[in-house]
């Protein structure tokens, strides 16, 4: 099984980064997003690679078994590219559920005889119970679903004010990507 424990506290110490009016629990959301534009340059079906340059890079891209209609790309069409990443957060009372770690994916690609594109989306959500809370030194023990914790400190240290022993901690990284070739001939 694989050890989220570890990624869930990490993401802890980006969820304290930001403060909340009142006397809400806390919670946030940071997103950053990437996108590239470039051209292909080369192109080897045999390996499923392309090679693609922008004005910054040269990149080799293997297309995944997914990835359908390869053979519709030429050297000369364009690749657009766009990979957002996402980390909300939320702290909520604890009830009934506790602890654990869930995941989701959705894939989409090019109908047959298309250029292709794919739109795919992945998250993972961990849920911590904070175990303890520790104002004097700014920390928060964090209890995963596996009976593991870890002692982390607050970036900010106010949001330890609005949390108590018992709540949950709701963290759900998601990074959606959707890449889409077009032909250059004839524009």
């Amino acid at each position: 099984m694989t050890n989220y424990t570890g990624f869930a506290t990490a993401m802890l110490a980006a969820a304290m980064l930001a403060g909340c009016a009142g006397a809400q629990k806390p919670m946030d959301r940071l997103e950053e997003t990437l996108e590239m534009r470039a051209v292909v340059v080369a192109i080897d079906q045999a390996r499923r690679l392309v090679t693609v340059k922008s004005e910054d890079a040269e990149l080799v891209l293997e297309a995944a078994g997914t990835i359908k209609n390869l053979d519709q790309i030429q050297v000369g069409d364009e690749v657009a590219l766009k990979v957002t990443e996402t980390l909300a957060w939320q702290v909520r009372p604890g009830g009934k559920d506790g602890p654990g770690v869930s995941t989701g994916a959705a894939i989409s690609t090019a109908p047959p005889g298309a250029k292709p594109s794919v739109t795919g989306k992945r998250s993972v959500q961990f849920t911590v119970s904070i175990t303890a809370i520790d104002l004097e030194q700014g920390t928060v023990t964090l209890t995963g679903a596996e009976g593991r914790s870890r002692t982390v400190r607050a970036r900010d240290p106010n949001n330890l004010k609005r949390v108590k022993v018992g709540d949950l901690l709701d963290l759900t990284y998601t990074e959606a990507i959707a890449l889409d070739v077009r032909s250059t001939k004839g524009q």
